[in-house]
């Protein structure tokens, strides 16, 4: 394993099988829903935004998969949740922040 592998939330990650060349045309197809929704929000409470960023989120961790199990990397990018902003935040007042 090389040293900057990184845990996935089910272990390490590497466990799925398909074809990263699938993974990426999803992840650009929910980059397209997301711009779609962002641009024709009705309010910002839309729920059409909410989904197509969470389906931004869980496709690119489906790509990042794919793309280790294929080949042994990871992209240099990280999806953040709300738990990582909690850990940042007790961090910042950790350090006086």
């Amino acid at each position: 394993m090389k040293p900057y592998a990184r845990p996935g939330k089910n272990g390490y990650r590497g466990a799925m099988s398909i074809d990263p060349r699938v993974a990426l045309e999803a992840l650009v197809s929910a980059f397209e829903e997301h711009l779609a929704a962002a641009t024709g929000k009705r309010d910002d409470d839309d729920p059409a935004v909410e989904s197509a960023f969470f389906n931004v989120a869980d496709s690119f961790e489906a790509y990042e998969d794919a793309l280790y199990a294929a080949t042994g990397e990871f992209t240099p990018l990280d999806v953040y949740d709300d738990e990582d902003d909690d850990e940042d935040d007790e961090d910042d007042q950790d350090s006086g922040n």
